[in-house]
């Protein structure tokens, strides 16, 4: 069986992003998040270890309104549901400017929980958030008030054998992040975003069309993440250690962005 649904430094100003759109339909395999909401945040996932470059992982407990949801389980989410005592907090949270791409991705090497590390070999940003997208997602981006910015980092592993690309789409209303998680989480081949082709200066292969991928989502206060892992040689093999590598770098993102739109660095 075949799994998965596929998906620099930056220029000044909006930036771009570099993608090679697939005129292809790929399997989806990989579970939905489920989002348990709560007022000040979306998801937080597992934390990863601090290695010096990263926002703390443990918030202040005045500042932690938020139920852990996991973006690897199974069933689709229908949405944050804000607790009577969440709505007072929830617009100074949305004060907040949207996230950054150095705050989204604040570095270039990157230790996970279990130990595994990661180089950030591309980063880019662009606030037209319909570039690199599927045509539904980006015709979903654009309701409501639309998606302020996209920003996305691709990752490779010390052995270089990993592609994993992780993209922010930070939205000014929390209904609309809300929304494309939903959809996203519900059908992700429909409602995918692609992932980067490595640049030439990172000496990566570009996986080959019509591989296999594992995709995940994750939704913060007022943006979806989404992970698209891929072996750069577009090996149909290894699903599970692809998985774990995929769902490590959504995590550390998640937390990350989290952090910040919490208000807690």
């Amino acid at each position: 069986m075949t799994f998965g649904d596929q998906g620099r430094g930056f220029p000044p100003e909006q930036g771009r992003i570099r993608r090679r759109r697939r005129a292809r339909r790929s399997a989806a395999v990989g579970s939905c998040a489920a989002l348990v909401a709560a007022v000040a945040a979306g998801t937080m996932l597992i934390a990863d270890e601090d290695d010096g470059d990263r926002p703390g992982s443990a918030p202040p407990a005045t500042a932690k309104a938020t139920a852990t949801a996991s973006a690897l389980t199974d069933a689709p989410s229908t949405g944050p549901e804000f607790p009577s005592y969440a709505t007072s907090a929830l617009p100074s949270l949305l004060a907040r400017p949207i996230v950054r791409p150095e705050q989204a991705f604040p570095s270039t090497s990157v230790r996970l929980r279990d130990g595994s590390r990661y180089a950030r070999v591309d980063l880019s940003t662009t606030v037209d958030c319909a570039r690199g997208v599927s045509p539904a997602l980006a015709r979903l981006v654009e309701q409501g008030e639309g998606c302020s910015r996209s920003t996305a980092a691709l990752f490779t592993d010390t052995e270089r054998r990993s592609q994993v690309t992780v993209t922010v789409l930070s939205f000014e209303r929390v209904e609309d992040a809300s929304r494309v998680f939903t959809m996203a989480s519900t059908d992700p081949v429909t409602y995918r975003v692609d992932p980067l082709d490595p640049p030439a200066e990172a000496g990566l292969p570009t996986v080959p069309p019509g591989s296999s991928g594992v995709s995940r989502r994750a939704m913060t206060v007022r943006s979806v993440l989404f992970a698209n892992g891929r072996w750069g040689d577009g090996a149909k093999t290894g699903e599970a250690e692809l998985t774990s590598r995929t769902e490590g770098l959504l995590r550390r993102a998640d937390d990350t962005v989290a952090v910040y739109e919490e208000g807690r660095n």
